[in-house]
């Protein structure tokens, strides 16, 4: 990491992604997923960007995964050819969309009900195409998905009929990680959320069916793990940024986060506090799960002896130690909690390498939730 925060010419606030820690980091989990023989399809909400898309698509990756069909279709003028919408996509017009979409792009969609099913089955078989779908498994985050084992089967039955729709597999996102406190506790959930997919799959023999896909993903867990026979794709998304929160859980150390925020200080009021120009608007408001025990303010201060204490939507306020020499005019770079809604609130982000800036990268996913 650069020291010398003055040495780039760029007006503030702005998004700086090391280059060579993204390549070292996309590097890293695609040679994971080669060894334990699990194909990679990286959540892409984590960074939104096009040209990072296609070098996970390079690196060896078989395809991305989006939250939205906005989302999708930004990645497919960008020339993926193979999107996974993880979410359940139910109104008619994103539904129409998804339809016309598939027309140009191979697109499977995550669902967990019938009535979701039988809507999507009709938009498509008007359309006279049939859609992948994948089978949303609740491996403990009680948001979305069916319960594990037979569910997923009596889901699979009610719905085979549909003639719209065809089956693919199975997913799921254990994403009550992010509220543990050790990384024991992430490796535990790691384990769990393979045991749980696996044991789902395993369910279907009982109708004479093998799921193609059986996925599952979050950074924290992948970052700890290390294959797990029967699951044969993985899913994270953060892991090309990683962030405070990474850090806070013990998956990640500060030397490999490729995503700061360069701030320029426009006060400094009192002895052991400096104003910043990036606030909410830049760094969004995340704490992450933790709370204040473990996330100390709103990002990571880089080389200074300060805390990101307080934000309001254009001022970030520092705490600091009263002996640190921070000026007016003095930039810093600030690990942000958590890199996703973050870089959602940017038009376009600086790459850079070696302190120098190599790139600008337009944000062609920001704003995409539809």
């Amino acid at each position: 990491m650069v020291t010398d925060s003055n040495a780039f010419d760029i007006d503030t606030p702005a998004l700086l992604i090391d280059l060579d820690r993204v390549e070292k980091n996309l590097a890293t989990m695609q040679k994971k997923a080669d060894t334990t023989g699990a194909l990679l399809r990286p959540h892409i909400k984590a960074h939104k960007i096009p040209e990072l898309a296609r070098t996970q698509i390079r690196l060896g990756a078989v395809g991305v995964t989006a939250s939205k069909v906005a989302e999708a279709e930004v990645m497919a003028d960008a020339g993926i050819k193979d999107i996974f919408i993880a979410n359940q996509v139910v109104t008619t017009t994103k539904l129409k969309r998804l339809a016309a979409l598939s027309k140009r792009v191979k697109v499977s969609v995550g669902l967990d009900s019938a009535a979701g099913a039988k809507i999507l089955s009709d938009v498509f078989s008007a359309a006279g195409k049939k859609i992948d779908y994948v089978i949303e498994i609740d491996s403990g985050l009680n948001r979305c998905g069916v319960p594990p084992g037979l569910p997923a089967v009596e889901l699979f039955s009610a719905i085979k009929q549909l003639t719209g729709l065809r089956f693919k597999g199975i997913f799921t996102h254990a994403g009550q990680v992010y509220g543990k406190q050790t990384l024991e506790d992430v490796m535990a959930v790691s384990k769990l959320e393979s045991e749980i997919i696996v044991e789902t799959c395993n369910c279907f023999k009982d109708v004479g069916v093998r799921p193609e896909v059986v996925s599952v993903g979050s950074t924290p867990t992948m970052r700890v793990w290390n294959g797990c026979a029967g699951v044969n794709e993985i899913r994270p998304g953060n892991y090309i940024f990683l962030d405070a929160i990474q850090i806070a859980l013990g998956v990640a150390n500060p030397q490999e986060c490729a995503l700061t925020v360069l701030a320029t200080v426009t006060s400094r009021p009192a002895h052991d506090r400096a104003v910043v120009d990036a606030g909410s608007k830049v760094f969004a408001l995340d704490k992450g799960a933790h709370g204040k025990e473990m996330l100390k303010g709103f990002g990571l201060v880089l080389n200074k002896n300060a805390v990101l204490e307080r934000l309001s939507e254009e001022h970030g306020v520092m705490s600091l130690d009263s002996k640190e020499k921070l000026e007016i005019g003095e930039t810093v770079r600030i690990i942000p909690n958590h890199a996703c809604p973050v870089i959602n609130l940017s038009d376009k982000a600086y790459g850079i390498r070696r302190g120098k800036v190599e790139a600008e990268l337009l944000i062609a996913g920001r704003g995409k939730v539809q």
